[in-house]
């Protein structure tokens, strides 16, 4: 954690298991909005970090999640 600006600073790594996977990035703050999204086809891999205007970030569809905190593969799209 970047004490300086209270941000943390690791890297989540999201690599698409198939196609479509949503990424979403969720706005900090008094008011929580969407406010980036990419889509990623299968074997596609996007590096993604919190900031001091990304609070939290939304994953939909199947895909490998890989955090400082470990790994977590998403459901499957229905």
């Amino acid at each position: 954690m970047d004490k300086k600006q209270g941000v943390n600073t690791d890297y989540v790594v999201i690599k698409a298991i198939e196609d479509g996977v949503n990424v979403i990035g969720l706005t900090r703050g008094t008011d929580t909005r969407f406010h980036h999204s990419e889509k990623l086809d299968q074997g596609e891999v996007m590096i993604a970090q919190f900031t001091e205007h990304t609070s939290a970030i939304k994953i939909r569809g199947h895909a490998k999640i890989v955090t400082p905190f470990g790994e977590i593969v998403s459901e499957k799209k229905q």
